[in-house]
């Protein structure tokens, strides 16, 4: 059986431009958090970056910057994962069926409003013919594209693979959101750590990551495990121990656990059973950085691998006040209205 490595990390967040999580300043989380978006002429053609979705782009981005990171050529699959895809370019055609009386409409908005549009356009944009694959299955549609690619690395004839994650704001749908209480009303604080109101703040982002079976001298971390899952067929402590000893490991050889905490009070009661689980263990949170949509747990992986490969967990992102003295076993846990739950366990390399 093989191993699968991170071993480049691409991004496009509501942070800076190519955020450093040790060094950048961090931009205070709102209600409505827009992506920082990068230069793209130096990889798309201006006329066709005009006609892209912001999703495509972002994505085009993200995958370069890790393909680069990792010096990886030609992956031998491009795995998206996505929870509402371009649904700006969805707002654009249906706005566009109603103005039209249904008739005269171009199709560009049509062809980009379709869930695999970012994972077709980065394999055009590389010339990559190999294995194109989308997954949309909510707050998991990120660990479903991990997992695909760890199960191909781990156990079929693949040595390299891109993965990501990315979703998109648009006015309606965050509107819709507004009407039914999904995100923060107006004037509400946004906490994480002690949330008193429900919904979430709402962001968009995409990350993407390089995969091999191969190690190198800059590999970030080892995926060990990937579970995901609607709910818990035990009770949660013993649901979490049963995962971790498939790997001989229990909570005590931890030494850093994520949680995907995104500041609504509902969901906040499943982290506070989890804080109790894990009382003796440092614990980390992203969710304050990058915002919540359908993928941030991406994010989450970028933050816990580059955490692993620096040996050091800033203080920006610890959730209790225990310190680690080493960083070389870390335990994600992630999950949405109590369902669409994920374990991911990373390991140093």
């Amino acid at each position: 059986m093989k191993n699968c490595y991170i071993n480049g990390i691409g991004n496009v967040s509501i942070q800076s431009v190519d955020f450093d999580l040790f060094e950048s300043e961090i931009t205070e989380i709102q209600i409505l958090n827009k992506a920082q978006q990068p230069s793209y002429k130096d990889l798309i053609a201006p006329a066709m970056s005009r006609r892209m979705a912001k999703g495509v782009k972002m994505g085009i981005y993200a995958a370069n910057k890790a393909l680069y990171n990792a010096k990886m050529v030609d992956p031998q699959a491009v795995i998206v994962g996505t929870g509402l895809g371009c649904i700006e370019d969805s707002e654009k055609f249906l706005d566009a069926i109603i103005e039209n009386d249904e008739q005269f409409l171009t199709p560009t908005a049509f062809i980009q409003s379709t869930h695999n549009t970012v994972a077709a356009q980065i394999a055009l944009h590389l010339q990559c013919k190999a294995y194109n694959f989308t997954y949309v299955n909510g707050a998991n549609s990120f660990e479903s594209a991990l997992f695909d690619a760890f199960m191909q690395l781990k156990h079929f004839n693949k040595e390299n693979m891109l993965i990501g994650g990315v979703d998109e704001i648009a006015p309606y749908t965050f509107s819709m959101y507004e009407m039914i209480g999904k995100v923060k009303q107006s004037g509400e604080e946004v906490n994480f750590k002690d949330p008193q109101t429900k919904g979430i703040a709402l962001a968009e982002g995409a990350t993407f990551f390089a995969l091999s079976n191969n190690k190198t001298n800059n590999s970030y971390a080892e995926v060990l495990d990937v579970m995901l899952f609607n709910a818990f067929k035990d009770d949660e402590a013993t649901e979490i121990n049963t995962f971790l000893a498939k790997k001989n490991l229990s909570v005590a050889d931890l030494d850093v656990v994520f949680f995907g905490v995104n500041a609504d009070v509902h969901q906040q009661e499943f982290y506070n059973r989890m804080n109790v689980v894990f009382n003796e263990i440092p614990q980390g949170y992203y969710q304050h950085i990058s915002g919540s949509y359908d993928t941030a747990s991406a994010f989450g992986l970028k933050v816990a691998a580059e955490i692993i490969q620096k040996q050091n967990l800033p203080k920006a992102f610890q959730y209790n006040n225990i310190e680690p003295t080493k960083i070389e076993k870390v335990l994600m846990i992630n999950q949405f209205n109590n369902t669409d739950f994920s374990f991911v366990l990373l390991s140093k390399c």
